[in-house]
């Protein structure tokens, strides 16, 4: 009896996320083995490779079984859930790798923790990848963002593979080695940061429009569908025009109302802010986000302090009506745009500028305007100014900051006016507007040569003795403050007397 050919990868881990990307991997025509400790899922995904093509998966169901059905030097995608199934799934395996196999966790993985597999598995000659996977179910079926760190040589195995198995855009296919160690799981991260903002941004035009133009669903729709077709292009404001399109199965009107608003969230934002603050890294509108979803989470909270300070006397009828009254819709709903456009951009500069430090950190040499490209495609961030933003880094590899690359800095000269406007009415109406606000005061912040930082630091002076530099002369100084307020204090009494 003839010894089956071995497969060329193999994948560990069958939830939908692993179903989808190892018959994505087989529709390419690469044999894969798949493996999950509940045989039932593994039974689904072998139903389902023959259902959609008879392609070219093998069900394994021990954990030897499945290591030994796949060529040297084997490279093994583990798809499990972040933190100890991760550990237990590797402890699983390895024993029955040879030294020179890699490991590829396709997770959303703490870089840290990457980092630290990577030595552990050393040890016994294996090689390890953490590649961020971005793109969702449909994604990783038909093409996602690929972004594997760590070892090369692991790379360089399965790189015909990813490249193969990416979404594919003009300029190539959306993967790219990352960089050494975390690197990949870090730039997942944070892409996951840039996400949460535009998914604010988006709530936030949304509300405005809602609540101060009085539009429609059915008009919020065909909006979102035009800015579509325009410089706001994305997967994002695509999805946000038909999610107003669907109409409630079980009553009266579209489902995005009867939609509870609580936000969840997993952890990649949240993990973004604190490197970003780590790392002394302005990112306030995924700040912003993320705080925004902590205060969906008070939604009994929330509804009380309504009823509060309905009763204390706040009139949100009143405020909003005298906001609303007179209100240009078409001026509105172009404002709009224009805001969340720029807004957007500020968000794109803070996690490409959160990046660029952390590789300086951990000497990763990530190249930013490679970044943007492989989001182009496949990945839930995706959109068309991307390639904008990979020009931009290409003209100028050390740009400083999205916000003064030429382009981008006309664009935001031009759209400021539309932009403060919106903010000021949303903040008129009693309409909270978190991440638009936060773009715009990093915009004012950044532009501004002289920041009101003087007095911060002399009142730190005063208080501990920090010292400060002065605009004027080289050098550090302390002034007794107190005391010199004293003396001209008493000064300017006895002139009086």
């Amino acid at each position: 009896m003839a010894t089956p050919a071995l497969s060329h990868i193999g994948l560990a881990g069958l939830a939908v996320m692993g179903q989808n990307l190892a018959l994505n991997i087989a529709e390419k025509g690469f044999p894969i083995s798949v493996y999950n400790r509940t045989a039932s899922k593994v039974d689904e995904t072998h139903h389902r490779a023959q259902t959609e093509g008879d392609l070219p998966l093998t069900p394994h169901y021990t954990p030897r079984d499945f290591v030994l059905s796949i060529q040297r030097p084997r490279s093994i995608i583990i798809l499990v859930k972040a933190g100890s199934p991760v550990d237990q799934t590797i402890a699983a395996l390895s024993s029955f790798m040879d030294p020179g196999d890699s490991i590829i966790d396709g997770g959303n993985e703490w870089y840290l923790n990457t980092e630290r597999r990577i030595q552990q598995v050393s040890s016994q000659g294996l090689l390890y990848l953490g590649m961020g996977v971005s793109g969702g179910e449909e994604g990783a079926r038909y093409g996602p963002s690929l972004m594997p760190g760590g070892s090369y040589q692991a790379y360089s195995n399965v790189q015909n593979i990813l490249q193969r198995v990416a979404a594919q855009v003009d300029d190539g296919p959306c993967v790219t080695y990352i960089g050494e160690g975390g690197s990949g799981n870090f730039v997942k991260m944070v892409h996951n940061g840039i996400e949460y903002g535009d998914m604010q941004l988006i709530s936030e035009a949304y509300d405005v429009l809602r609540n101060i133009g009085g539009l429609s669903n059915s008009e919020l729709a065909d909006i979102f569908a035009e800015w579509n077709r325009g410089e706001l292009e994305s997967f994002l404001v695509e999805i946000t025009a038909d999610i107003f399109r669907v109409r409630d199965e079980f009553g009266e009107g579209e489902l995005v109302d009867k939609v509870l608003d609580k936000t969840g969230m997993k952890g990649t934002g949240k993990w973004t802010v604190q490197q970003a603050a780590e790392l002394s890294i302005a990112a306030p509108t995924i700040a912003a986000s993320l705080d925004g979803r902590y205060m969906s989470g008070l939604k009994e909270e929330r509804e009380s302090a309504a009823a509060a300070l309905r009763e204390a006397g706040l009139k949100e009828e009143e405020q909003l009506g005298g906001v609303k009254k007179g209100i240009d819709k078409k001026r509105l709903i172009d404002d709009v745009r224009q805001a969340l456009y720029a807004s957007k951009i500020c968000s794109y500069a803070q996690g490409m500028n959160l990046l660029r430090a952390k590789s300086v950190e951990k000497g990763w040499d990530l190249n930013l305007g490679e970044l943007a490209r492989i989001w182009k495609g496949g990945c839930i961030i995706r959109a068309v100014f991307l390639d904008r933003i990979k020009k931009a880094y290409q003209r100028n590899p050390n740009l400083a900051s999205l916000v003064v690359d030429p382009d981008f800095a006309r664009e935001m000269v031009q759209r400021q006016a539309a932009w403060r406007r919106v903010v000021g009415l949303a903040v008129s109406a009693g309409i909270s507007t978190p991440g638009m606000c936060a773009s715009l005061s990093y915009f004012d912040t950044y532009r501004r040569a002289r920041l009101p930082a003087n007095l911060v630091q002399a009142q730190r002076d005063l208080f501990g003795a920090h010292t400060y530099e002065r605009i004027d002369r080289p050098g550090s100084f302390h002034t007794e403050w107190t005391k010199l307020a004293r003396k001209s204090e008493n000064a300017g009494v006895a002139a009086l007397n």
